[in-house]
């Protein structure tokens, strides 16, 4: 496979999506540079401009679409564009995600659905979309976004939480279904990493979740996307079908 990688991120104007863009696109991982990046957004219009700034590199394509992605319809759209401009895909990372938090008593068929739809639908919409290529050139990389609620659940969020271990059954699925195509699929489980959501935490709920991370520290976005390009990588040829926690140590099995 040519050396510069071409990737499709949803979700990447935010958080960890936005690191995970600039880190495929900027850093050299185990002596592949990820050079061409497409990433997916719902929203934020003028981060697509922001981004290219941050990176602000000569030698990286950086292409933003506008798509909701629990639409199978516009992910098969967005897909075709990204692949007619990067040349092919390479790899794909699915990390477009939303919260709807209630208690299950009051929780809604609106919010479970939503985020049901946005969370998991779209890793369904996105994968199917692109492997189709990936079969074809028969490589492939896949990283699925989960989060370490969809291991040990929390309360106030049992729609997020189906969300996130279903992407762990989905992922264990596919890599089964995908290895003998060359084309591996893990997924990557974030603790409480510092984000727009963490930042709404007071002092004392902070104090309480540090209580819980052996590390006694909140993640940063850039120590998920660190383990994602290594996902990417071809250091990482032999693994499949895995779950890696980014988490302090907060959850251990």
């Amino acid at each position: 496979m040519a050396l510069n990688k071409r990737a499709i991120v949803t979700g990447g104007t935010r958080g960890i999506g936005r690191a995970i863009v600039k880190e495929l696109a900027t850093k050299s991982c185990c002596g592949v540079l990820f050079s061409d990046v497409a990433f997916i957004y719902n929203n934020c219009d003028q981060c697509v401009e922001e981004i290219r700034r941050e990176i602000n590199s000569s030698e990286t394509k950086i292409f933003g679409f506008k798509a909701d992605a629990s639409s199978y319809k516009e992910a098969e759209a967005t897909v075709e564009q990204a692949v007619e401009q990067l040349g092919g895909v390479d790899i794909l990372v699915n990390n477009a995600g939303i919260t709807r938090d209630n208690l299950l008593l009051r929780m809604t068929s609106e919010e479970f659905d939503q985020v049901i739809n946005v969370n998991l639908k779209s890793v369904f919409n996105y994968t199917k979309a692109v492997i189709k290529h990936m079969i074809k050139q028969r490589y492939g990389k896949i990283v699925n976004i989960s989060s370490v609620v969809g291991l040990i659940g929390n309360p106030g969020q049992a729609n997020y939480a189906a969300s996130k271990a279903g992407i762990i059954g989905f992922s264990k699925a596919a890599a089964k279904e995908l290895a003998s195509r060359n084309i591996t699929v893990n997924v990557v489980a974030p603790g409480f990493i510092e984000t727009e959501m963490t930042n709404k935490l007071n002092d004392k709920q902070k104090e309480i979740l540090l209580q819980n991370i052996p590390l006694q520290r909140l993640g940063k976005p850039e120590d998920v996307a660190r383990v994602v390009a290594f996902l990417c990588s071809s250091e990482a040829d032999y693994i499949t079908g895995q779950v890696i926690n980014v988490d302090g140590g907060m959850v251990m099995s």
